[in-house]
């Protein structure tokens, strides 16, 4: 895609962004689900939170419109933004609705201010290192529960059991980090995984690929990405999707998973 570029994240924020990006946007595009939630600056427009998605949806502005932003691993950004993601779920508001037109006027400006991408991408980063010291310690359950469902798709009982909370409690607190249910986050994460083992896996076929990312069979891979990116397997990965996070995939947790996670075992088994 030569009009979008991902950056990798600052290494002391990989924990909670999978990666920076900028677009001379062009077209319409078509967005899948990924569980994340962006922070982005559009020339013209300002600044934006795009909530987490429940499915694909598409998007159209004028030829070469330049756009800048940041991508949070899910469930990180609602810690930060001291907002539910359920509050924002399919929707786009402006920063200030969020954080306040102080902390809005003050970003945009040291943005637009900016000589290229790559200082907006770094005033936007300097803005997630004062988020994180005002917002304090993370929560260590959406961690855990990001960490399990990136690597593969527990069922709920077994989460909470794992987590040490109720299903109900488990469901509560999904909702308000993810914007989704635990089970929608693992078919979103599950099809996340499949994208990624696809790009990293030349020559596996979709069966094999089914398999490795946890779906019950090649069937169900291509129900669920019927339901959500709209498309066929095949399509999707012959399309935009597989390439929005570059190499910075939302379910390589690897380092970036928490020392103290109850997953640390089980994942490496």
């Amino acid at each position: 895609m030569a009009w979008y570029t991902p950056t990798a994240a600052a290494p002391d924020l990989a924990d909670v962004l999978v990666c920076g990006w900028n677009a001379e946007i062009e077209g319409e595009h078509l967005l899948v689900p990924d569980g994340c939630m962006d922070v982005l600056w559009i020339r013209g427009v300002g600044i934006r939170v795009c909530g987490p998605e429940t499915t694909a949806w598409s998007f159209t502005l004028p030829p070469g419109t330049a756009s800048v932003g940041i991508r949070f691993r899910p469930g990180a950004a609602t810690h930060l933004l001291r907002t539910s993601a359920a509050d924002v779920r399919n929707i786009r508001v402006d920063l200030g609705d969020v954080l306040g037109s102080r902390c809005d006027r003050a970003l945009t400006d040291r943005i637009e201010n900016a000589h290229n991408p790559a200082e907006r991408i770094i005033a936007f980063e300097g803005a997630v290192r004062g988020w994180r010291a005002r917002a304090g310690a993370t929560d260590h359950l959406v961690d855990n529960v990001r960490g399990a469902l990136a690597q593969r798709p527990w069922g709920v009982a077994a989460l909470a059991d794992a987590t040490s909370v109720t299903e109900r409690t488990l469901q509560r607190r999904c909702n308000e980090a993810f914007g989704y249910s635990p089970a929608t986050l693992r078919s979103i994460l599950r099809l996340q995984r499949f994208m990624s083992l696809a790009r990293g896996t030349a020559g596996a076929g979709l069966a094999e690929l089914a398999h490795a990312a946890g779906f019950s069979d090649q069937a169900h891979l291509s129900r669920e990405c019927r339901r959500i990116a709209t498309l066929t397997p095949s399509d999707l990965l012959a399309g935009q999707a597989p390439d929005w996070h570059g190499g910075y995939s939302v379910v390589d947790v690897g380092n970036v998973q928490a020392e103290h996670s109850p997953f640390a075992k089980e994942s490496a088994a």
